[in-house]
Parts: structure tokens; C-alpha cells; sequence
């Protein structure tokens, strides 16, 4: 195994991370490119395959694993995937080993970063949790006794899609509520207008041409008391919303990872206080919410990484 390493490609809304990483969970090199800078999927397998190569890695690859929004790991295809350019069934794994003539792997996104989580991160002493990623949409990875959850046809844990306001804010997916549509790097920039407050008019959010859910958390620690109310209700909308997915798989953690979860404790006590607030009494004071300490590097990568190493380990 000694300087050959898995590819790991994170294929996110606005981004595409990858990086080659080693069995220790080292990322020995990694770049990012912007998504819609590749209208067709094939444009970023080969501008991957011809930045490894000048680069000098690619025969150091032992296999590819990537994760991706709507990522089917029994089909190896990117499904309807709302958030990205590329519409209908992409086949990428398939594309990938095509290109690379290498093993590939794919799945869900969010499965992909609970997998980092487990082998890397803050679900190392855990066998039961969900990786709950905050980043464009919403991406939930479901662990269960140590094995992740993928349901009959690959697409289990799409926790971002559950409805939790009838005919609420519309969805990428085309429905209205999602999850997403709330507690999302998206979702918090939507509530800038979406949001009443007798604090709007006098925030320094409305002064801002393009303010992103950073600027909104920054602001919220100055005191802008609208900025505030947004932390808050993303807080309690989250924390809500956990309380009712505890019924399905009792996880022993919430391991939050995303921009929004980066920004420290305070916003992860606040979900931990509404999820308490809103839990069935069996599970009341059971249930953790962690924050990753995976965003030094990306849990992504390293998840999809993993999946090779993993599923290589258990043989």
C-alpha cells in the first residue's frame, strides 16, 4: 500500500473537491474546481484525469470513490440529482473507470462524509449515528450498527427531503417543505427575505448585495438581532426536525458537518436544546449532537476514499 493511495472526489451543488487519500486517512494532495464549470460530466472526468496526470499520481491510484448528491451506490449513477447541472441518469461511475481503468465507487454524498466521519472523525467510537451535512442542500448519511443504511434501491437517509412545512419554501426537488429549504447554506440566505422580523428593516443584511449564510452567523455574533432570529429559527427548525428522525434509527449521535456547522458550539447547543425540547420521552437525554472535526479536511473525500479501504478491509 505504501504510496499508493484511493482517489477521493466529493461532487457537491457548487464545488468538486478531490484528493488522494492514504489507509491512515492522510490527503496527500486534494483541489477543488467549480461544478458548473462543466456542463457535462465527462468535461470533469477528464479534467481530473489530466490534472493527476501532469501532477505525476496517476499510477499511485489503487481506485476511485466518489460522492455525490443523489449518488446510488448500487448502480454507480447519479439519479435526479436537484442540485446539480448534470439532469436525468448519469452512469459516472462507469465513466470514471472508463477513463481510469480503475475500481470506482459511488455514493450518496452525505454517505459518503458519514463514512469519514466513521473511520476518520467524530463517529470513530460510535456504530450508531447519522452524519447530518449542512452545505447546499441538506445530506443525511444513516449508520446502523456499524453498516450503512441504503434501503432496497440505494437511496436511504434523505433525511433533507422530508417534508416538515406543508406547501413551505419550494424545494430544488420541486416539492415544497424540504428540510432543505430551511436548514441549508441556501435555506439561511432564503430566510434573509423570507423570514418576518420587526428587526428586518434596520439589519445589516439588507445593506448587503449578495450576503451568504456566513455573513449571517458573523452578524448574529455582532449582535444584528435579525441575524439573530435566523440563527435561531435554523437552529430550532434543525433541532426539531432531529427529534422526529430519532424515531427511526435511535442513533446514539448527530454528527453535524457543512459551513453552518463549522461555525462552532454555540449553534450546535441550540440544536441540541430544540431536539430536546421536541423529543418522544424514551429518547430524551440519550441522544448527542457533534459537531465534525473533519472540516480541516474534507469528510467527503475522505468517506469516499474509505469506502474503497473499507469494503477492501471487510474482504
Amino acid at each position: 500500500m505504501n504510496d499508493h493511495y484511493a482517489l477521493g472526489i466529493d461532487i457537491g451543488g457548487t464545488s468538486t473537491e478531490y484528493g488522494l487519500v492514504s489507509q491512515d486517512g492522510d490527503i496527500i494532495y486534494e483541489k477543488d474546481v467549480p461544478t458548473k464549470d462543466f456542463p457535462e460530466p465527462q468535461q470533469l472526468i477528464d479534467a481530473i484525469h489530466a490534472d493527476l496526470l501532469k501532477e505525476g499520481y496517476i499510477d499511485t491510484i489503487l481506485g476511485i470513490g466518489i460522492g455525490a448528491p443523489n449518488g446510488n451506490y448500487f448502480t454507480g449513477h447519479i439519479e435526479y440529482a436537484p442540485n446539480l447541472l448534470w439532469k436525468g441518469i448519469i452512469p459516472l461511475a462507469e465513466m470514471f473507470e472508463a477513463k481510469f481503468h480503475k475500481p470506482t465507487i459511488l455514493t450518496n454524498d452525505a454517505n459518503a462524509a458519514a463514512m469519514g466521519e466513521m473511520i476518520f472523525g467524530n463517529a470513530r467510537d460510535l456504530k450508531d449515528f447519522v452524519s447530518i451535512t449542512l452545505g447546499t442542500g441538506v445530506g443525511s448519511g444513516v449508520v446502523v450498527n456499524g453498516e450503512m443504511v441504503y434501503g432496497h434501491d440505494g437511496f436511504a437517509g434523505e433525511y433533507g427531503h422530508i417534508r416538515i412545512i406543508p406547501n413551505g419554501r419550494l424545494c430544488g426537488c420541486t416539492r415544497r417543505g424540504c428540510l432543505e429549504t430551511y436548514c441549508s447554506s441556501t435555506g439561511v440566505v432564503r430566510s434573509i427575505s423570507e423570514l418576518d422580523s420587526e428587526n428586518k428593516s434596520i439589519s445589516a443584511l439588507l445593506q448587503m448585495e449578495k450576503p451568504s449564510a456566513k455573513d449571517v452567523f458573523d452578524w448574529a455574533d455582532r449582535g444584528d438581532l435579525f441575524a439573530k432570529e435566523i440563527v435561531e429559527f435554523t437552529a430550532e427548525t434543525l433541532g426539531s426536525a432531529l427529534a422526529d428522525y430519532a424515531c427511526f434509527s435511535s442513533p446514539k449521535a448527530y454528527v453535524l458537518f457543512g459551513g453552518i456547522a463549522q461555525h462552532g458550539g454555540d449553534f450546535a447547543t441550540k440544536v441540541k436544546h430544540y431536539m430536546e425540547e421536541n423529543l418522544l420521552i424514551i429518547f430524551k437525554n440519550k441522544i448527542e449532537i457533534r459537531v465534525s472535526y473533519l472540516h480541516d479536511k474534507n469528510a467527503a473525500v475522505l468517506g469516499s476514499a474509505a469506502q474503497l479501504f473499507w469494503n477492501a478491509l471487510k474482504k
